[in-house]
């Protein structure tokens, strides 16, 4: 019978350095396609949203719903659904009230795969995940005006619809001036003091246009947050946003 023959220390330290740098080489490679995934997941959650957009407007002779905030029941109805008064983190949300939930049949796409919810970083808004996107604030339109009509816009294919939303928030506990914290946000505008788009894509963020295309869009120059940068939180470009 043979005999098996024993590695040799030097044999095993050998085999162990092919090994980490094998794992050098592909841990990278891993990240990547995790990172491609969920672009893609995020990208496919936009265009179903579009979609849902579309047969929104269909159904409402081409009016744009309105970002909302009205008080009712206890808490503020939004456009992506009702969230109770309370504190951060404890407050109850109800997607079923929100303008798309008709269309999208239930829950899952409004939830971007690349927006980590477990980060230490993280400040939930309500008991749970409630929503990753944000509106377009330029197609909402104010409680004494006519709502806009998407079928007048001249531009819908360069009119952003939803994009990735986030922001920092220094100023509702936990988070603080001492401790910036990353949260949900619902709507991205034009408003040069405010960051609410979030670059979570390898520092693009997806965006669902009104004519239903979906593309990566790069932050407006200078706009990133300083207070976390490493989650790129900024603006969109205005032309992207405004209306026309």
């Amino acid at each position: 019978m043979s005999k098996r023959r024993a590695f040799t220390l030097v044999e095993l330290l050998v085999v162990a350095a092919i090994l980490a740098v094998l794992l050098a080489l592909l841990l990278p490679a891993l990240g990547r396609s995790k990172r491609a995934a969920q672009r893609v997941k995020c990208f496919s959650n936009l265009r179903q949203m579009g979609l849902a957009g579309q047969m929104y407007w269909d159904d409402y002779q081409g009016h744009a719903f309105r970002y909302g905030g009205m008080a009712t029941n206890g808490g503020r109805l939004y456009w992506f659904g009702w969230l109770e008064n309370g504190a951060e983190g404890q407050r109850a949300f109800r997607p079923e009230a929100g303008a798309l939930y008709p269309y999208l049949l239930g829950r899952g796409v409004e939830l971007c795969p690349a927006l980590d919810y477990t980060l230490a970083s993280f400040k939930l808004k309500a008991t749970g995940a409630a929503y990753g996107y944000g509106y377009n604030l330029c197609l909402s339109a104010p409680p004494a005006a006519p709502p806009v009509n998407i079928y007048k816009l001249k531009s819908a294919s360069e009119t952003v619809f939803l994009a990735d939303a986030a922001q920092i928030n220094t100023f509702q506990p936990p988070a603080s001036p001492e401790n910036p914290m990353l949260e949900e946000f619902y709507y991205v505008s034009t408003n040069d003091t405010e960051r609410t788009a979030h670059f979570r894509h390898e520092q693009a963020a997806g965006a669902v246009f009104c004519d239903g295309h979906v593309s990566a869009e790069r932050p407006e120059p200078g706009s990133l947050d300083p207070r976390l940068p490493e989650h790129f939180v900024g603006r969109l470009r205005t032309e992207v946003l405004r209306l026309r």
